[in-house]
């Protein structure tokens, strides 16, 4: 049994303050505000629950700070992209993968949604273990410290009634049957959920998309929709039909599905993503840096796809500025202040965000579920005079504010240091050994 005092922490039904929370087994049992500290350890400034990170690409993050000023569009940054996914191997991965989600760990991010894709050698050549790349990216974050839902994606063509690349060999099991028989090797377990997805409708052909959906029914289904606009004009030149409504026709939408990105949608594809439940899983620091645009994503709310985040290209790490990124982006596209509150803000980085990558017990403070929690400091610059509200973690607060992150019970990071790994020298040489 473990217990924290917190000045202050982010209750289900507000900011209440002296609260003693006690965990065993990983959970929380109680928590009680206005509470004596005891021999509990402390936590100062706001405390909240775990973040969910559901979107990331972990080899991107080789790329930050090498691409940001070159001109170009989303499809010239792609060939920068496959030159870091060629250089990887099982090791390097792992060790890249690693800083990755350390650096993550210590933005208060819990859970990690892995959308994976780079799944054999050079060549399309098998590893002798089918899955190494899958599993070096789950001993990275079980090394690390954060949960992982490893969404293993399906990537069959380069493009509609395109063949793959060199490059997107590595990437592809040839067809839906021996991609599901491939993940059907991999084990979850209480920290590793094993998802599943598609590419997107560029990479999965049509024919191919209602076998993906189909293949692990139970567990979370992600898949890139919509993110530019040429994926769009493709999909309406081959199939007369928006990507949302290839996906729909292909039973593809459902409450366990994750449409990431979901930029450019007519009325039509909104009102298919909302009906059925979809999540709407936006990156707006990828969407900025790679100049994708802007998702409707008060529409989306309002016609019922519940908002999640992730930080995919990881530009940048951190889920706060991605929690406003949504609501000062929707500014710019209306001229308009007030679309989304924190608390609908804060719903979308926590509970939400853990439930669309499989971990339903995750994402608040209560008695039964997972205990996660993220400190915020109060007193630095930016968070300063702020009244420690959940207002202060949506519009205030940025990664470097967090002091101390609890997974599971376990101490993890304790006044912004990772108590396990020398992160700074081991991210920069794990980025530097594949930055092509």
């Amino acid at each position: 049994m473990t217990q924290y005092w917190c000045e202050t922490a982010l209750l289900p039904n507000g900011v209440e303050n002296s609260v003693l929370i006690t965990i065993d087994a990983g959970r929380f049992t109680t928590v009680e505000p206005n509470a004596q500290p005891g021999t509990a350890t402390k936590l100062s400034g706001l405390v909240t629950p775990g973040l969910a990170n559901c979107h990331s690409h972990a080899f991107h993050r080789a790329l930050r700070g090498r691409t940001q000023t070159e001109r170009g569009t989303f499809w010239t940054w792609r060939e920068q992209m496959y030159a870091v996914a060629q250089a990887l191997t099982p090791d390097s991965y792992y060790d890249l993968a690693k800083a990755v989600y350390a650096e993550m760990l210590l933005a208060g991010i819990t859970a990690v949604g892995e959308f994976h894709y780079l799944h054999h050698a050079p060549g399309g050549r098998r590893y002798d273990d089918p899955n190494a790349m899958g599993t070096a990216l789950i001993a990275a974050a079980r090394d690390a410290g954060i949960r992982i839902a490893l969404l293993d994606t399906c990537y069959l063509a380069g493009g509609i009634d395109q063949p793959l690349n060199e490059v997107q060999q590595r990437f592809s099991d040839g067809d839906a049957a021996s991609w599901a028989a491939r993940v059907g090797n991999l084990e979850g377990s209480d920290d590793v959920v094993i998802g599943a997805a598609a590419h997107s409708i560029r990479g999965v052909p049509q024919h191919q998309l209602g076998a993906v959906a189909s293949a692990f029914p139970d567990v979370p289904l992600h898949i890139h929709l919509s993110e530019q606009v040429a994926e769009n004009e493709s999909s309406l030149k081959a199939y007369g039909r928006t990507p949302a409504q290839v996906l729909d026709e292909a039973g593809f939408l459902s409450g366990r599905t994750s449409a990431v990105h979901a930029t450019h949608l007519t009325d039509v594809d909104v009102g298919l993503l909302g009906s059925s439940a979809t999540y709407s899983c936006f990156c707006p620091t990828t969407e900025r840096d790679l100049a994708d645009g802007i998702g409707p994503s008060t529409r989306l709310r309002d016609a019922g796809s519940p908002l999640t985040l992730g930080s995919d290209s990881h530009a940048v790490i951190d889920l706060f500025e991605e929690m406003r990124a949504v609501e000062l982006d929707e500014r710019l596209a209306t001229q308009e202040r007030g679309h989304w509150s924190a608390p609908e803000l804060f719903k979308a980085a926590t509970i939400d965000g853990h439930r669309s990558i499989g971990f339903d017990d995750a994402g608040t403070i209560a008695p039964g579920a997972r205990a996660d929690l993220v400190a915020i400091r109060l007193d630095t610059p930016r968070t300063a005079g702020t009244g420690g509200t959940v207002e202060t973690a949506v519009f205030a607060a940025s990664a470097a504010d967090v002091s101390d992150v609890v997974v599971q019970g376990h101490h993890l990071v304790a006044d912004g240091k990772h108590i396990r790994l020398g992160v700074a020298a081991e991210l920069a040489t794990s980025i530097g050994a594949v930055t092509p």
